[in-house]
């Protein structure tokens, strides 16, 4: 299984960014992890600062090159309606993923834009989440 893990702004500052929200795991630890964890699966990461290159690298996965999509898209989870509609045309399993819970936070956290266009959330498990995020979307892909 191939699988596309794209990250939004600031994850990669994960381990120096406020390491009692989100621990002192970085997003290399994150994605050495995954690698170890699921070796029967390909993974490509990207994590961008810029809305853009994260709609464009969404566009490109309609290429059929990859079976899943996991991500984070950090604080454009809450804003990005562009986001949003480039996932609105992406027909493999997509599952978001958050280290802290969204729904124990600020209110404005609470909602997720781009959730709505996604499988599932996982949230408020750490760097877990990610892996709870695989186990999902082969989940889903044997379902399909």
């Amino acid at each position: 299984m191939n699988i596309l893990v794209l990250n939004g702004p600031n994850l990669n500052l994960l381990g120096d960014r406020d390491p009692t929200m989100y621990g002192e795991t970085t997003l290399t630890d994150i994605n050495r992890g995954l690698t170890t964890a699921f070796p029967d699966c390909s993974f490509s990461f990207v994590q961008s600062n810029h809305e853009g290159e994260l709609i464009d690298a969404i566009q490109n996965a309609h290429s059929g090159s990859f079976d899943a999509l996991i991500a984070n898209w950090g604080g454009f989870t809450h804003t990005s309606v562009a986001i949003r509609d480039a996932l609105e045309l992406l027909a493999i399993p997509k599952v978001e993923v958050h280290l802290s819970n969204i729904h124990s936070r600020e209110e404005f956290r609470e909602r997720s834009v781009t959730g709505v266009k996604m499988d599932g959330i996982i949230t408020g498990f750490g760097p877990f989440s990610y892996h709870l995020g695989v186990e999902a979307v082969k989940n889903l892909a044997t379902r399909n």
